[in-house]
């Protein structure tokens, strides 16, 4: 697939998922819509959508979609890097992870592969795949990532910048779904 058809389709995916739809309700009858309409949440570029933003060590996250806008469907957040830095080794058994770059430069290893990810470049780390991914911009890095179904991610995050929690705690990513393999990419 052409990456401007993989983008389009990407696009549309999550937008019909962030208003809590599918292809299916697009053909539902008048009759059995929602009686209201789901409400529009518009988030500024580097704002989150709480209205707090979320510090790691190395980075900032801005909450773009939440779980609960979506029945549990999907979680995105903007991922802004300050350094040359990324998360360990860990790999989602329930969960898919859509990295798309807006700013600077990425790896990643998805499995054994290795990828290097600049603007408007993406890839899919599938559920069940070990991944790493890491900052290497001199300046900073921007991410958009999106966990579908979204899980526990997000009440991982919350947790994870309210409690400067390690993030290399085996026990720590048990809690919230998710299994540590191993340390961050080295940069």
């Amino acid at each position: 697939m052409h990456r401007r058809s993989f983008l389009s389709l990407a696009a549309s995916t999550v937008s019909a998922a962030a208003l809590g739809q599918s292809s299916a309700s697009a053909s539902t009858p008048a009759s059995q819509e929602p009686s209201s309409p789901v409400p529009a949440h518009p988030v500024p570029d580097h704002q989150d959508r709480t209205g707090d933003l979320h510090h790691m060590p190395y980075s900032t996250l801005a909450f773009k979609v939440l779980t609960q806008d979506t029945q549990v469907a999907l979680f995105t957040i903007e991922h802004t890097h300050h350094r040359k830095a990324g998360p360990p080794r860990h790999v989602h058994p329930h969960q898919d992870e859509w990295f798309y770059v807006l700013e600077g430069e990425f790896i990643a290893e998805i499995g054994d592969q290795r990828v290097t990810l600049h603007p408007g470049d993406s890839v899919l780390g599938p559920r069940g795949v070990p991944h790493a991914f890491a900052c290497v911009s001199d300046g900073t890095g921007r991410l958009l990532i999106t966990f579908t179904p979204a899980g526990k991610m997000e009440a991982f995050f919350n947790h994870v910048s309210q409690t400067n929690a390690p993030l290399q705690d085996a026990a720590l990513f048990s809690q919230y779904d998710m299994e540590l393999l191993g340390p961050p990419l080295k940069v």
